[in-house]
């Protein structure tokens, strides 16, 4: 069921400090993709609703919202990430089109932006991707952690498969001035870590072009613990005892996180693969996703 909402502000200022931006932009709440380890799930509880995956809400007046903030004497016109709680490039875009509005005012002010996104319903809009990014900073970005498709489909059910990503990186790489990355994560121990799986990642990323690749182990703050573990039992009874042990609070336990990165940091090597750096102002350099 898509449900209409009316917002009072398009920019939402973050409070981290560890981002390489400070404000994000979603246009709607929700997801289609049904991915399992959903951090944003518990949000949808401020909706009233109790369906994330279904209850998709889209903000019908975001364009006119984000004009008003973009021309406020108070705007720095610094990078807004898009779509960092819900993927801005779910089915319901396809028909809405409220992005290529966005871009479109992205492009009227000049205003760098970073998308992550795991549709190649974005390349609906590389002409104003290659149009901003030829003025200011553009980072194009998808999460990617399967290289088994009977994984990604329990994991992520209803999410485009992962050579799609791949090709759509590539293609973005090639064809406008923007950056593009892979957000490895979430990575699940015993199920995606495996040498195997994480050089086929790096190994394409290199191939491609891909400017940077950023790993990360599944994290279970919040409700997401109580979801996953209940998807291990069905799906992964036998290692269900191991994630107990292993996830005492929301984090990985640190003697795995030691190893797991250590693995990173060799098959980095094997493949002289190194994150890139991109410009933001001609005096400056701001490291996006590095």
């Amino acid at each position: 069921m898509y449900k209409p909402l009316q917002s009072k502000t398009a920019l939402h200022k973050l409070k981290s400090n560890y981002l390489p931006y400070k404000y994000d932009l979603n246009i709607y709440r929700g997801c289609k993709h049904n991915c399992i380890y959903c951090f944003a799930q518990y949000s949808h509880k401020y909706l009233d609703s109790k369906d994330f995956f279904n209850d998709i809400y889209y903000k019908e007046n975001i364009v006119e919202v984000l004009e008003k903030q973009l021309t406020s004497r108070n705007w720095k016109g610094e990078v807004i990430n898009i779509g960092g709680v819900t993927d801005t490039y779910q089915p319901i875009e396809k028909k809405l089109e409220l992005m290529p509005k966005i871009l479109k005012l992205m492009i009227k002010y000049e205003n760098p932006i970073c998308i992550c996104t795991k549709s190649d319903l974005i390349l609906r809009d590389i002409e104003l991707i290659k149009e901003l990014s030829e003025k200011t900073v553009v980072n194009i970005a998808s999460s990617i952690a399967f290289k088994e498709e009977k994984k990604r489909k329990k994991f992520e059910p209803y999410s485009p498969p992962t050579i799609k990503r791949f090709n759509m990186l590539e293609r973005i790489k090639k064809e406008t001035k923007a950056g593009t990355g892979i957000l490895m994560m979430p990575i699940f121990p015993y199920i995606t870590d495996d040498v195997e799986s994480l050089e086929y990642i790096f190994k394409n990323a290199k191939e491609t072009g891909i400017d940077f690749v950023l790993p990360a182990i599944l994290n279970l703050k919040g409700d997401t613990k109580e979801k996953v573990f209940k998807f291990l039992k069905k799906e992964y009874p036998l290692l269900l005892p191991k994630y107990e042990r292993m996830y005492k609070g929301a984090f990985v336990e640190k003697v795995y996180r030691d190893a797991f990165y250590i693995k990173i940091r060799n098959i980095k090597k094997k493949y002289n693969f190194q994150n890139k750096r991109v410009k933001y102002e001609p005096e400056r350099q701001l490291s996006i996703f590095t």
